[in-house]
């Protein structure tokens, strides 16, 4: 074990009323200047504006310990508030939300360091960060994340709860060997987002995320560059959706009511990879996860990234809002002008056990006109879901531009799969339980080449495939 320094000797307080922000500061400089080693948070409440990190010095919270995000005041110049954003790199601003590309604005930061670690048991509460609040957001002296690394390496977060942990729970760009473990997060946006890393493993997490998704990958050009997302892992974790925020850290679990007023959660709470895709996100592998009470997995290229070589196995869905499986090769091209559409290609979905979806949206693999995805699989799934659906008759629109919802074309004319602008896709061992009947073919082709559909089957439908002129495909059953 490295030297310990205890923040209480440096003048921390820990009563959660006195501010601790420069006793914390000057504990982790002066480990920093020591060589290294860990700054320990003995059992308190520690009350603090925006924490810096540094290379080879790790954060320990202990039993008991909470980091609590201040709430700044705004009525005086003076008062004490979060670090100012990076300035504003004015050609970039636009091709991603606000919060992606700005770091220093957070409760904990690091931009270029190496080797750092923060660790639980203890809790880091954002209470006094927004959410992605708009123009509350931005203004001078808030803060909107509870961890935030730019350009670092060596990374390891673990055995850490994230309460209200703002516009993001950890926001990781252009960072390299990355561990994240056992992270309990209970937010009111994104969980965590892994934005242009590279060699990053996320496992034993759980996040409740019912307001934006619980796990991201992302290539923006929050860096002034693009920079790929590549050789990711994600297993062994539990998002959802479902609980109301903070219950799901308290071991209360309570569900929304019915009827819930304006702030009305969209039960997101998602497994992602996209949206923003200004750059690549390849060699990444889903595994032996759970999804409760959220949208289901999302792939996603909308900025003229290639997102390519995705594997989800072993992947159980309960109760979901929408579509299991949602596949958009989409137009928004939010990035420099003469952006053009990327790739989705190497796809597999394996080993998937839906237990119950809503709506009248089947799973989804759509291109746009000229830019099919390409070599999907979707195999040993079976997917239960409402039924009572309607044969739709109607063109559904190409919506190319368009923020990419997995409800985006409505209902959908398929109850199993609707394939749109795609091929080399292999459907294969797909058993679909409705729990009304349901008129709708199993799977629905527009434009789509080479399809392979191998023992696709639901009872009581009367037709397993619709297909256009612009579609080949092969039919083929065991039975």
């Amino acid at each position: 074990m490295g030297v310990v320094f205890n923040v209480r000797k440096f003048g921390a307080k820990g009563d959660g009323s006195i501010l601790d922000t420069d006793a914390v500061n000057r504990a982790i400089a002066v480990a920093a200047k020591s060589g290294g080693g860990y700054v320990e948070f003995p059992s308190g409440r520690y009350r603090t504006f925006s924490i810096h990190l540094r290379s080879h010095v790790g954060l320990r919270f202990a039993p008991g310990a909470v980091l609590v995000a201040a709430t700044p005041e705004f009525d005086r110049q003076d008062d004490p508030r979060y670090d100012l954003p990076e300035p504003q790199i004015s050609s970039i601003e636009s091709y991603q939300d606000y919060g992606h590309n700005h770091w220093h604005n957070s409760l904990l930061w690091g931009e270029n360091l190496e080797d750092i670690e923060i660790s639980g048991p203890g809790e880091i509460w954002g209470q006094g960060l927004n959410k992605g609040d708009g123009a509350a957001e931005e203004k001078p002296g808030a803060g909107n994340k509870c961890i935030a690394l730019k350009n670092c390496r060596n990374v390891i977060l673990r055995n850490l709860s994230l309460r209200e942990a703002g516009h993001f729970g950890v926001l990781a760009s252009g960072v390299d060997n990355l561990v994240i473990e056992n992270l309990r997060i209970d937010t009111r946006r994104d969980g965590i987002d892994i934005d242009s890393c590279r060699d990053v493993h996320i496992r034993g997490c759980t996040v409740n995320a019912p307001w934006d998704d619980a796990i991201v990958l992302k290539s923006s050009y929050s860096l002034g560059k693009v920079r790929p997302t590549e050789r990711v892992t994600i297993s062994d974790c539990i998002v959802t959706g479902k609980f109301q925020a903070g219950s799901m850290l308290a071991g209360t679990y309570q569900a929304f009511p019915s009827h819930v007023p304006v702030d009305q959660p969209s039960f997101i709470g998602r497994i992602k990879i996209g949206t923003e895709t200004n750059g690549d996100i390849r060699d990444v592998t889903v595994t032996n996860c759970v999804l409760e009470g959220c949208h289901g997995l999302a792939v996603e290229s909308e900025d003229g990234g290639n997102v390519e070589n995705i594997l989800f196995d072993n992947i159980v869905l309960r109760d979901m809002v929408g579509p299991p499986i949602f596949v958009r090769l989409g137009g928004r091209l939010r990035g420099p002008a003469g952006t053009a559409p990327g790739t989705i290609r190497n796809v597999a979905f394996r080993q998937i056990e839906c237990d119950g979806s809503s709506g009248q949206a089947c799973s989804i693999i759509a291109g746009i006109p000229g830019h099919p995805v390409q070599n999907v699989t979707i195999a040993d799934v079976h997917i239960r879901y409402a039924g009572g659906g309607t044969l739709r008759q109607d063109h559904i629109p190409e919506q190319i531009a368009v923020y990419p919802d997995p409800e985006m074309f409505g209902a959908t004319p398929a109850q199993g799969v609707y394939i749109r602008h795609a091929k080399q896709i292999e459907l294969r061992n797909i058993e679909l339980t409705a729990d009304k009947p349901d008129p709708r073919p199993l799977v629905w082709l527009e434009d789509a080449q080479r399809v392979i559909v191998r023992d696709v089957a639901a009872k009581g439908s009367a037709d397993v495939l619709h297909f256009d002129e612009n579609s080949t495909y092969n039919v083929s059953s065991s039975n």
